[in-house]
């Protein structure tokens, strides 16, 4: 087991200065001025300063868990979704380190182990939650690394972009209902912001590194992106119980988190939302970095498809 990253240091600070590092979190634009090519230095400056630039010293030690009514706290701790939740994190911090290790470029090195810091803040956050509402867990499993490193670092970054996609739409459901109160989701916000700026960061080092790679080597690599595009829909279907260390916890957060939180949901609504909240963490990044593009198309392509049946079925 590969040992986890320390989270990147983190300082008390004021209400202002919290303020201020939320709006940093959410806006960023690369001081370099131009166009900026796919796969140059310039476009590895951007992506690699982007998670520098705008961390959020947010510190898991002080967050405020507020006090919860007997029916709200029945609801939180009743959600098949804390230890699923907390696997995730752990697994994708080690993940990343593991990755880390075998970069040579030393700006990206630093980023994956900032990114790797912020999956273990993740986990903090939400072993502090647990504890702060006595919520019931299983005890921690031994979380072995895959042997390919590689494989393991596309594992993560293309789950974080599918469950990104559908947390956004679950958050803000949660938010809109009430079924989470208003500061529990206060202080959930920053950890929900960060894993967009995860993976904005992992599509430009997808851009970067297919752009950087000779065709031999590129060939290759996109049959391993295809396999592990295969690997997920398998783990999404249950299929994949445990391949190389990477057992099915991943797949079934959002889907088990959808489950509780509204079972008759409207799946088109929800899509709808999805769509809209990605668009809005998005925006107020530079232009010039690329956004993740594939779950955003899917998403489209099923709203499109839901509203075209319910069209149909509604004659």
């Amino acid at each position: 087991m590969y040992d986890l990253p320390l989270a990147p240091t983190e300082t008390a600070a004021s209400e202002e200065e919290v303020i201020s590092a939320d709006f940093q979190a959410r806006h960023w634009v690369f001081p370099e001025p131009g166009a900026i090519k796919v796969g140059s230095e310039a476009h590895y400056r951007m992506f690699t300063a982007l998670l520098g630039a705008t961390y959020n010293p947010y510190k898991p030690a002080v967050l405020d868990w507020p006090k919860l009514d007997a029916d709200t706290l029945r609801r939180i701790t009743s959600l098949p979704i804390w230890d699923i939740a907390v696997q995730t994190e752990i697994k994708a911090a080690a993940r990343i380190a593991f990755y880390s290790q075998t970069v040579p470029h030393e700006a990206l090195r630093a980023a994956l182990l900032h990114m790797a810091g912020e999956e273990a803040r993740h986990k903090d956050v939400l072993s502090r939650l647990v504890a702060a509402y006595d919520i019931s867990m299983e005890p921690e499993p031994y979380y072995a690394l895959p042997n390919d490193a590689e494989w393991g670092w596309l594992v993560t970054g293309f789950s974080e972009c599918i469950d990104s996609f559908f947390a956004y739409g679950l958050f803000e459901m949660a938010k809109r209902s009430g079924y989470f109160p208003e500061k529990l989701v206060e202080t959930f916000e920053p950890v929900v912001q960060e894993e967009g700026r995860h993976i904005l960061f992992f599509a430009n080092w997808l851009a970067w590194h297919r752009a950087n790679l000779p065709w031999h080597r590129r060939v290759f690599f996109e049959l391993k992106v295809w396999a592990v595009w295969g690997f997920l829909i398998y783990e999404r279907i249950g299929i994949a119980k445990d391949v190389d260390g990477l057992e099915g916890a991943d797949a079934n957060f959002t889907m088990n988190g959808s489950a509780a939180l509204n079972e008759n949901m409207d799946p088109a609504a929800f899509l709808a939302i999805c769509l809209e909240e990605d668009k809005k963490r998005m925006a107020g990044y530079d232009l010039r970095l690329k956004r993740p593009t594939t779950m955003p198309f899917l998403g489209r392509m099923g709203l499109t498809a839901l509203r075209l049946k319910q069209r149909i079925m509604g004659r």
